[in-house]
């Protein structure tokens, strides 16, 4: 059974307010009556349910982060950059994975309401969010992340996604490639939308330069694979000469499915740029050129966003980081 707050009064020779008083206001309490006190919490293994304290207080000292998939190695990296920030104002993190379906991220965000989290930093799958809407308009802070958001009373942290399109397709056009493909999905991802705009704008501003979109159902190195296996499939002549991937997973997959069929040759027969330079970008065995994003840079960020939200600070505050290339073999050869 565990020990309570009774049993250690009882033990200590005190009453329960004087423990109160000891765990949460020791400056109020004698020196020695602290010590016996703190002995009897010795002897008897008490430890303080923080959990009912703050729910009784109307609000916990955690946050709620609820991503698209925690399998990608740049959400887990977010995930970390709040957590770090998180702790440095005394308060944790819990995580939540929607897998990029509305349904589990309405139950995660259901299920923080219930824990009465201090607030909720969330990369948001739909455009329309009356969802988060309700639960600033019943007091709870609320961060977008990995999302640019221009609506009022919604602090957001973000890479400029359109930049790193454009950014990727250029890259791939200043190498020489002209037949470009831009493989990932759904399009209803706000992050790939803008990827594919900002890529667009690049081959639309180059002579000959055509871009094809190949669509996958998810962002997964599964889902990479095969549309690499279907590109390696095609004739020569049909096919792209260089690929951007909407991540690294779908990148990484690519990479096999292309070179396992022993048709295709990275770079020289395909160029191949991924987005968000995760560490194993790098460790590929062709090194992966990428466009990277300050992951857990984004995610301390969203914690500050959020801090600053709750203590009653401008709703409008918006942070867009840059992104920037990172070529390796997989472009340059």
């Amino acid at each position: 059974m565990a020990v309570s707050v009774r049993d250690v009064a009882a033990t200590a020779g005190v009453s329960v307010g004087t423990v109160s008083n000891v765990l949460n206001r020791p400056d109020k309490v004698s020196a020695q009556t602290v010590e016996r006190v703190q002995s009897a919490i010795a002897q008897l293994g008490f430890v303080r349910n923080d959990a009912a304290r703050q729910l009784r207080a109307g609000r916990s000292r955690a946050l709620g982060l609820v991503v698209l998939d925690i399998r990608n190695p740049f959400f887990t990296d977010v995930a970390r950059g709040a957590e770090d920030r998180a702790a440095e104002h005394g308060l944790s993190v819990f995580v939540a994975n929607s897998d990029e379906k509305l349904e589990r991220e309405r139950s995660a965000l259901d299920l923080f309401e219930q824990q009465r989290v201090s607030g909720v930093l969330v990369t948001p799958i739909a455009e329309d969010l009356p969802r988060l809407r309700r639960m600033r308009e019943r007091g709870m802070s609320v961060v977008l992340v990995d999302r640019q958001s221009q609506e009022d009373g919604f602090p957001s942290v973000a890479v400029d996604d359109i930049e790193g399109g454009r950014i990727a397709a250029a890259h791939l056009l200043e190498i020489g490639r002209r037949r470009l493909a831009l493989v990932g999905g759904p399009t209803s991802l706000r992050q790939v939308a803008d990827r594919l705009d900002g890529a667009q704008q690049a081959v639309a501003a180059t002579a000959e330069a055509t871009l094809e979109y190949v669509g996958t159902d998810g962002l997964t190195v599964e889902e990479g694979r095969r549309a690499g296996e279907r590109l390696a499939r095609r004739a020569p002549t049909a096919r792209p000469d260089a690929v951007f991937a909407a991540n690294d997973l779908i990148a990484l997959g690519l990479l096999q499915g292309l070179v396992m069929t022993g048709e295709v040759r990275v770079p020289d027969d395909i160029a191949l740029i991924g987005y968000d330079d995760i560490d194993f970008a790098a460790a590929a065995v062709v090194p992966l050129s990428s466009i990277r994003q300050p992951a857990k840079l984004i995610g301390s960020t969203a914690v500050d966003l959020l801090v600053a939200d709750t203590d009653g600070a401008d709703p409008h505050a918006h942070v867009l980081f840059r992104p920037e290339l990172v070529a390796r073999a997989s472009t340059t050869g």
